[in-house]
């Protein structure tokens, strides 16, 4: 059944039946009822694709995400999708790999899926590659980057404090005698750099300088990468009184290292980790974590390109407070 054959059947032109369907004025009230009613009848369909060359609108919105496995970000991937198909927008996610070239790519594949918007999830996008695919590809559509930003004309941030969070963090151990602490970061990302930045503020205020200073590398983001982390922490430096991760996945995998070097956790070494996730929660001991606001980022990214979609100004950086979240492992 087209637009067409329910038109015949109501005894109107098509451009009449397009007219209900969009929901426009100048129709006459029996008319648009019996074309309602046909519609219903039939369980008449639009056809999107069709509607979006008459109105140039694709109604599509791309979110982009580095691995759609991570559960912090597909989290976000879902809230954002759920405000946007509220708005009769349809979403593509994707996963872009761990490069700025791969990233860089994507903008591309954006631009040839005419989205009107994108959200990219995640402060890895905050690089000089895809701002340059950006600016060559989708300078023309609003972007919001989720924990990220860049400094270009229609791209929006919002992001929370990790820095002053994770200093607030490494400084509620101090407060409570552990005061010999080690940073395991699991990746150099924007993000992570703000949380080493705060670790670093906390133990200088403290009085150690920062060559001093005990950073660690993950062999990966995952928990055996927080496992190998912690047992290396534990041999080079036997003293040590607390853990401050960059993400809670790879604290969880510290937490078990810990355990099955028979170490209390928090007794002789406390635990701290960054994204509130269900990870934390089903630890043993539960995971003290930084709380870095995954569900009003993504509330206020889906409602920036909403509203810059529509022409209206919005703010091009915003920062929320990071909070602690405190549990069993501190």
């Amino acid at each position: 059944m087209t637009i067409y054959d329910i038109a015949k059947e109501a005894g109107v032109a098509a451009s009449t039946v397009s007219r209900v369907i969009n929901n426009k004025p100048g129709i006459k009230a029996e008319t648009r009822e019996r074309i309602q009613e046909l519609l219903k009848k039939y369980n008449f369909t639009p056809d999107v694709a069709a509607r979006g060359l008459v109105m140039q609108s694709s109604k599509i919105i791309g979110i982009l995400m580095q691995d759609i496995r991570v559960v912090h970000h597909i989290d976000s991937a879902y809230l954002i999708e759920q405000d946007m198909t509220k708005h009769g927008y349809c979403c593509i996610t994707m996963s872009t790999g761990k490069t700025d070239e791969k990233r860089a790519e994507y903008i591309k594949i954006l631009e040839e899926r005419r989205v009107e918007g994108a959200i990219l999830v995640g402060s890895m996008f905050a690089a000089e590659k895809v701002a340059k695919s950006i600016q060559e590809h989708l300078s023309n559509i609003p972007i919001v980057i989720v924990n990220g930003y860049l400094d270009l004309p229609n791209v929006y941030g919002v992001m929370a404090d990790e820095m002053g969070g994770v200093q607030e963090c490494t400084e509620l151990m101090i407060s409570r005698g552990k005061k010999k602490l080690a940073f395991v970061n699991d990746a150099d990302t924007p993000s992570n750099r703000k949380k080493i930045e705060g670790f670093k503020k906390a133990m200088k205020a403290a009085g150690w300088t920062e060559e001093d200073l005990w950073i660690y590398q993950t062999v990966e983001s995952s928990m055996e990468g927080g496992f190998e982390a912690a047992k290396q922490v534990l041999q080079e430096h036997p003293d040590v009184q607390g853990l401050v991760y960059s993400i809670d996945l790879t604290a969880v995998g510290g937490i078990r290292a810990l355990k099955e070097l028979g170490v209390d956790v928090p007794g002789q070494i406390s635990v701290t980790g960054v994204d509130n996730s269900v990870y934390g929660e089903i630890s043993a001991p539960q995971l003290t974590t930084l709380d870095n606001r995954l569900v009003e980022l993504s509330g206020a990214a889906s409602e920036i390109l909403l509203a810059a979609m529509s022409g209206k100004m919005c703010d091009h950086k915003r920062i929320y407070p990071a909070k602690i979240i405190e549990r069993e492992s501190t």
